[in-house]
């Protein structure tokens, strides 16, 4: 569904800018390693040597591992100190998820995929790491069942997002996979056509409106089954004409990315990534380079809240090569510009950053709501921009220019229809508020965000509470009242959620 408003000129803001953690103490020392084997007394060369490639000392490993365990939400590894590397070392077996939080930890390190066998250690490996070769129709059942499954779905949620897991395919695969696609049998005797392309793309749009009312973590469910039963038999099926099968692997693959945006959207990362990564492979069968170029938007998007600026700033220009921008409709090219603009930002490339806005602004400009590709759910319209151009001007420290630009999207934005964004939108406007030393307004801004959270089940909202929280602390232990009352309804939103 498309956001529309009056397309006027927006204001073109950018134009006017040419000592080592302590850890548990003693008493933790022996945390995470494995107590139900005998002390390995085999020095482990292998992590060692491993952990000098990266250059970094224990104390730095531990602070590396305990940041990435956090990440992944494994809260019993946020202790990790030198003492558990140099445990590690002299050959004892970490237990636990640390193993792969460990390999994860390093991979991001070394900037290539590192297994347990690489670092001398046993058990599942585990993580979410990007295999190109996979075929998608597998994968897609996989994937589903791991996120319907509760006791699987526990196991992946303590897996680390990962780094080295996006790393693009070469050229020779993006040329080869639609010509695979092609020659791949049909397995069922359904026959597909045209009409069931457009249920799909029904039931896709249904979902990604209830997503933006609602938030990720509503109806999630609810899409997945429907991604590993009717979607999965149709991309089984036998296809009337090969325009169908590109049809219908083009729905599919907004539908793996629905599920993966739902999944980013309440915080689940290494699943979501396993989702987007999907959707680009459905996205490549059906040849299609604007849905594809979209898929790498939000891959983007997701590293740069996850402070991976570098695989950000990749992500961010594939999506804009191979006639994935040229292709694109005004408004898809707009969304990918200004998602490229926050990656540059967050980089320090600032006038890049500027650049990269100027061209995200002009392309909306000149957007007409009759020139979308048909089939697509589109929501990218003034206010969309104005909140991505806003973060792009606080990560470049211009928070006055990022308070007007968050004001624009409040202002402009369809609130009942996008209702998830404009909560997150008043967070983040709030907190830019308070950065500038306006508690009152501040205040008066995140009151409005927790009325405007009201049955909505986002991650990302959360996490607006959890830093609003944070940013009044100082405030209320001085005993200011609407520092108090304002922490004190933040504190009941988040234990109701």
């Amino acid at each position: 569904m498309v956001d529309i408003v009056v397309l006027r000129k927006p204001s073109l803001i950018a134009r006017g800018h040419c000592r080592e953690r302590e850890g548990p103490g003693k008493a933790g020392k022996d945390r995470f390693v494995d107590r139900g084997a005998p002390m390995a007394h085999t020095r482990n060369t292998k992590l060692e040597a491993a952990i000098g490639e990266a250059g970094w000392s224990q104390a730095q490993t531990a602070r590396h591992v305990a940041r990435v365990a956090a990440e992944a939400g494994v809260s019993e590894l946020s202790g990790t100190t030198r003492s558990h590397i140099n445990q590690w070392i002299r050959g004892a077996q970490p237990s636990g998820k640390a193993p792969r939080i460990l390999c994860e930890t390093l991979s991001r390190g070394l900037g290539r995929t590192i297994t347990l066998a690489e670092i001398g250690l046993t058990g599942d490996q585990g993580g979410p790491v990007a295999s190109w070769g996979a075929d998608p129709l597998s994968a897609l059942v996989d994937t589903t069942g791991k996120d319907l499954d509760m006791e699987r779905r526990q196991i992946l949620t303590g897996t680390a997002y990962s780094v080295a897991g996006l790393i693009l395919p070469d050229p020779a695969w993006w040329e080869q996979v639609p010509r695979q696609a092609r020659e791949r049998r049909p397995t069922t005797t359904r026959s597909v056509d045209a009409g069931d392309v457009e249920s799909v793309r029904e039931m896709v749009a249904f979902f990604s409106r209830r997503d933006q009312r609602r938030g990720g973590g509503d109806a999630r469910s609810a899409l997945v089954a429907y991604l590993r039963t009717d979607i999965a038999t149709y991309l089984n099926g036998r296809f009337l004409t090969e325009q169908v099968r590109q049809h219908m692997f083009t729905a599919a693959g907004e539908a793996a990315y629905l599920a993966g945006w739902t999944a980013f959207d309440a915080g689940e990362h290494s699943l979501a990534q396993e989702y987007f990564t999907l959707a680009v492979r459905l996205a490549a069968e059906a040849e299609d380079a604007p849905l594809t170029g979209h898929i790498l938007r939000a891959m983007a998007h997701q590293a740069v809240d996850l402070g991976h600026t570098r695989a950000a700033v990749t992500l961010a220009g594939a999506s804009l090569e191979r006639g994935r921008y040229t292709q694109a409709s005004r408004r898809e090219k707009a969304l990918l510009g200004v998602v490229h603009a926050r990656s540059l930002a967050a980089a320090g490339r600032k006038q890049d950053a500027l650049n990269a806005l100027l061209r995200a602004e002009d392309d909306l400009s000149n957007a007409r709501e009759d020139d979308d590709e048909p089939g697509r759910v589109w929501f990218f319209a003034e206010a969309s921009l104005a909140h991505e151009t806003a973060c792009t001007l606080r990560d470049i420290a211009d928070l006055p220019a990022a308070e007007r630009e968050f004001r624009r999207s409040v202002r402009t934005r369809r609130q009942q229809a996008f209702a998830r964004t404009h909560s997150v939108t008043l967070g983040y406007l709030g907190a830019i508020q308070a950065q500038q030393g306006s508690l009152e307004a501040a205040c008066a801004t995140w009151n409005q965000a927790l009325d405007a959270m009201g049955g909505i089940h986002s991650g990302r909202a959360r996490d607006t509470v959890v830093q609003m929280r944070r940013a009044l602390s100082p405030f209320r232990r001085r005993g200011n009242p609407a520092a108090t009352d304002l922490d004190a309804r933040a504190r009941t939103v988040l234990a109701v959620g």
